[in-house]
Formats: structure tokens, sequence, C-alpha cells
């Protein structure tokens, strides 16, 4: 039988499966362009050159519904998976794919989510090599994300000297959660979009990477503070950043003051951001020359030491708590 001429049975999950590997990019028998051994504590490990990530993605917990489209669901659990090989300096190249189903969705929100999956991988070039469909009380997305990179990034690189930098800006996904939970989303429709769906610049690890100019890296999914932390503790240095300096995302200012709140919770801890912070010994004038038109941001330096400094907009310093987005 020609491969043409194959089709699933007619059974629920095996139409399923075809809908997703309908658009499925084809297999690429090349290796990874070096090898490396990564354990966990960064944002992807490694083994033998390939990046290797999982998140997970759970109904009520990390998507709702009555508040997404589908296709924004299975979009950000991609884009999560995503972020973490950019952040390492890669880009996306294959996936195993595991799906619960609310076995209450209809069978028209089942055939959407597999059309959704089998759409956002194939336009990223990720192929599926497998994975497993299940049915349950709670619907579940879990996304195994194997990636490579011509250099890899890791937490621990940052030394005495460097600069801090973020791509982006940041604060949508915080301001878009509050408004989602009060039921504003309406009022700015741009912050809760993006909490929903975030769009990101997804080739930016891979371009600092072969930039060559970066030391150490990692993704703000868990908030600014808790990623400052991370780099602080893991390169075993100190980082100092300016608070004026953070780049805060359209709209969240206007957000901020129609409902009264103090920015300082909003932009140093939002989760969900995807956004990268690096550290590079490279003046920002040099980036700004470099990058393609989306913002990469001087935020502060690195030091000798230990811990995570902030200035604030009055001139004081203080040390930064770190206060990490948690679903437990």
């Amino acid at each position: 039988m020609k491969k043409k001429d194959f089709h699933f049975p007619p059974l629920g999950e095996f139409r399923l499966i075809e809908k997703i590997l309908a658009r499925n990019t084809p297999l690429a028998e090349t290796g990874p362009e070096s090898r490396f051994w990564i354990p966990a504590g960064d944002d992807a490990a490694a083994f033998d050159g390939w990046l290797a990530t999982k998140d997970i993605s759970v109904e009520n917990t990390h998507f709702r519904l009555d508040w997404s489209s589908p296709e924004q669901a299975v979009r950000k659990a991609v884009v999560s998976n995503v972020s973490d090989i950019s952040a390492m300096g890669g880009a996306p190249r294959s996936a195993l794919l595991g799906l619960c189903l609310n076995r209450n969705w209809s069978e028209d929100i089942q055939s959407r989510i597999a059309d959704a999956f089998s759409e956002e991988l194939a336009k990223r070039n990720i192929t599926v090599l497998g994975g497993d469909t299940v049915a349950g009380d709670t619907g579940m997305f879990s996304v195994t994300l194997i990636g490579s990179a011509a250099r890899v990034l890791r937490r621990r690189g940052a030394k005495p000297g460097d600069f801090v930098y973020l791509t982006g800006a940041i604060g949508r996904s915080r301001a878009g959660l509050w408004l989602l939970e009060h039921g504003k989303a309406e009022a700015f429709p741009e912050l809760s979009g993006f909490h929903l769906s975030p769009e990101i610049h997804e080739g930016m690890g891979e371009w600092i990477s072969r930039f060559g100019e970066a030391r150490a890296c990692i993704d703000v999914s868990d908030g600014l503070s808790s990623e400052l932390h991370h780099l602080a503790l893991s390169s075993g240095v100190r980082i100092e950043v300016e608070e004026e300096k953070i780049p805060v995302a359209s709209g969240v200012g206007d957000f901020l003051k129609k409902e009264g709140f103090p920015a300082f919770d909003f932009v140093f801890n939002s989760g969900e951001e995807y956004q990268l912070l690096f550290t590079s010994p490279l003046s920002e004038s040099i980036f700004c020359k470099m990058q393609n038109s989306f913002p990469i941001t001087c935020i502060g330096t690195v030091s000798e030491g230990s811990g995570v400094l902030l200035r604030g907009r009055n001139g004081v310093t203080q040390n930064l708590e770190a206060k990490a987005w948690s679903h437990l």
C-alpha cells in the first residue's frame, strides 16, 4: 500500500491523530551542530547536543475555555515550550505530544484543538514524533520539545562587568490575567489577549546565541524578580537593576492608572511574559545597531558578590525580593 493511500481507521482517537499529523513537517535527517550534555537546572536540559524541555498546560490552571478559544490555549502551550528552547540559544526541531481531552468537550472543540496543534507546530517546522491521546475529567496539553543550538546559552554564564539586558517589554500578562479575573478584559484587549495567547520574538534566543556575545540567559516565565535571582545564583554574581530602565509594555501604564495600582508588582512579578533576560559584555549601543526591529534594553549590571539589588526611581538601592509565579 502506498503511503498516500493510507487512512486511519474511522475511530475518534485515530481521527484526532490524523488531524494533528495533517500538516506534519518531514523529519530532517540532520544532527545537532555541536555535542553537549546539560543536566536539569536551566530552561532546558541537553543530551548529545539535543535540547529537551517539557511544559504542561492544564485546564482551569493555565487556560480556561470560557476565557480563551481552543486555538489560543494551544498557541500558549506551544509558545511556553518554544520560549524555553529559545532561552538556551536554540531553535525547536521536533516534539512529543500528550493530549488529555476533557470528555465533556464537544467534538468541535476537540477537533479545533487537534487542528490548532497541527497548525502551530507546522508553521514552526516542528516535526511531531509521536505521543498519546486520552480522555479525562480535565483537559491537559503536555509538550516535550526537542531543539538544537549552534552555541548553547545557560543561566550560569554571567560575569562581573557584564550588562543585563531584557528583550521586549513586560507587564502585560499579569495585567491581562487581572482583567480576565475581574470581568474587564474588554477594557484593555491587548493586555488580556497577550495573557491568553502571547506573541513573542521566538527566534531571538537563536539570534543572540549566533551573535556570540551573550553569556547567560533565561526566559521570563515566572516573573522578572525571580529570573534575576536565578541568573545571579546560578552565576555566583550580584546583579543590580534600575527600576526606571525596565521597559513596560504598551497599555500597562494606562491600566495601572485606571485601576489605581502601583506599577512594581505588575512589572517585576508578572509571569508568562516569555521575554529573554540575558547578560553580555557588549554595550547597549551595539545591540541597538544589530537587532532586527525588536527592542533590547539594558536594565542593569553584573558585579562581584551575590543577590539582586534594585535602584528605585527615588535613587535608593535595596534588595529585590524574588516572588516567583507558582501554580502549586
